[in-house]
């Protein structure tokens, strides 16, 4: 038996409740992980409260990602006591996820733990920091370099956004952080390596079709109008890495930066992400974060506490990231 935070749905409603498990319920896979630790995303959160459309079935155990030693292996890859991390895959909505004490996963999904992580930092890390970790290589394969000029970062006090500010100060970037709570989140973003903040008020205003080029590039992980106004404002030769939807799914812009000043815009997924680029994401993420991120960047909750940071995740008021310790 094992303990389980299981999502039900009954009368169009989302039902939450901690439970005891068995091995024999768990979904079909190669792989069988004792879980070391879980992570909230923004995702999950809107699985867990029901106010996004996010898990396929149900029950459903929720998670996204997750982290932890090899139990049983049916795949030559892996044998027991290895340790592993899962992000993505539809894992946490179509396949019982990262938020118990066990999981059955394939063995594709997995990826070896790098040596010089833990557990914890591992999923301090997570889909957000890996999501991160694909937008900065995003920005480095558009040929933006420190040099280019300065680089914005919208939603910087998010889990991605935190992780992006910091990956791209340690490479030497000048990083301007975006936030809406800049008086709170301010003074963490720049113990993080944001060179100055920016009220995200500033960027709510609708978007003329071009405005002055101010930035070399970009990470957004908001969208919608505030996505508008950053391209308005990406200077020649720009690329703006995108990888969310917090502000909405629309994009309200033109196509005047990427005709007029050859703006690239360069959607990044983790999800489905192949191995060998998310085997390399690991590794740079491993190499690249500073032993500070992990002291200022984190809260840890028991799984009891995770319903209520999942109402509090959808309504921006998480600043930074959420492990989950099994």
């Amino acid at each position: 038996m094992f303990k389980a935070l299981v999502l039900n749905q009954e009368d169009k409603k989302t039902l939450v409740n901690i439970t005891e498990l068995n091995e024999s319920q768990l979904p079909e896979g190669d792989v069988l992980i004792k879980v070391d630790y879980s992570s909230l995303n923004y995702k999950d959160g809107l699985a867990i409260t029901g106010k996004g459309r996010i898990v396929r079935q149900f029950p459903m155990v929720p998670g996204v990602d997750l982290v932890g030693k090899v139990l049983e292996s049916q795949d030559a890859r892996y044998t027991t006591g290895d340790k592993v991390v899962l992000t993505g895959w539809g894992v946490g909505e179509g396949h019982w996820g990262g938020m118990a004490e066990k999981a059955r996963l394939k063995a594709d999904w997995l990826v070896p733990l790098p040596n010089n992580l833990t557990s914890k930092q591992t999923m301090m890390i997570g889909t957000a920091g890996l999501t991160a970790m694909l937008c900065v290589q995003a920005l480095i394969d558009g040929n933006i370099t420190p040099e280019s000029g300065e680089v914005l970062v919208t939603g910087a006090s998010g889990g991605v956004g935190s992780v992006a500010v910091t990956l791209l100060s340690q490479l030497g970037y000048k990083v301007a952080a975006v936030t809406g709570r800049s008086e709170v989140n301010g003074p963490l973003l720049m113990d993080l390596g944001a060179t100055r903040i920016i009220e995200r008020s500033e960027f709510e205003e609708p978007a003329r079709p071009l405005e002055k080029g101010v930035w070399a590039g970009a990470i957004d992980t908001v969208g919608s109008k505030i996505l508008a106004k950053v391209l308005a404002q990406t200077d020649y030769n720009g690329t703006v890495a995108i990888c969310g939807l917090a502000g909405g799914f629309d994009l309200p812009t033109t196509v005047m930066p990427f005709i007029l000043r050859n703006v690239r815009l360069q959607g990044v997924d983790s999800v489905m992400c192949p191995f060998e680029r998310r085997q390399h994401a690991w590794q740079r993420l491993s190499e690249l974060l500073p032993e500070s991120f992990y002291h200022q960047a984190c809260r840890e909750v028991s799984l009891e506490e995770v319903p209520q940071c999942a109402e509090d995740i959808t309504l921006g008021q998480i600043t930074g990231r959420v492990v989950i310790k099994l």
